[in-house]
């Protein structure tokens, strides 16, 4: 490409690094858009999202129970909430949040990004899930109810 045909004020790196960055924009604009459908569609309300099976016919909270009330709240910048909700789906926005823009990040400067999780970082994550699974459903648990 020339100096005729480039774009004004756009060198070739600009333009690699725009390129580069389109997967990582696009997860973002995903995730905006979910987030954004369940900010203005209350799951509070019934009849807007399907009932939890587990919940429905065991009285059981799985651990996405609250998950859509959480965003929601998020949505709403009322992180108490949030919290109160599900506050395990709060880390995994958190979490979700800090991954993103590092992967931006490294994929803008043009270096790979690459999230390797062995077996026992899984089962330490698979551990906390049961645990706040567990606890939730407990008597002494109900502060974790959505």
């Amino acid at each position: 490409m020339n100096a005729e045909t480039e774009p004004a004020g756009l060198s070739t790196g600009t333009r690699g690094a725009a390129r580069r960055l389109a997967v990582p924009l696009g997860v973002l604009a995903a995730v905006a858009a979910a987030f954004a459908y369940v900010g203005s569609v209350d799951p509070n309300e019934p009849g807007h999202y399907p009932v939890c099976p587990l919940l429905h016919y065991t009285g059981i909270y799985c651990p996405g129970c609250g998950g859509l009330r959480s965003a929601h709240a998020v949505v709403h910048g009322d992180l108490t909430a949030a919290l109160g909700d599900n506050a395990l789906a709060v880390a995994g926005y958190v979490v979700f949040a800090a991954l993103w823009v590092v992967w931006a990040v490294r994929v803008a400067r043009g270096q790979p990004f690459r999230v390797a999780l062995g077996r026992p970082q899984l089962r330490a994550l698979g551990a906390a899930v049961l645990v706040f699974t567990v606890v939730r459903n407990l008597p002494t648990g109900g502060w974790l109810h959505p």
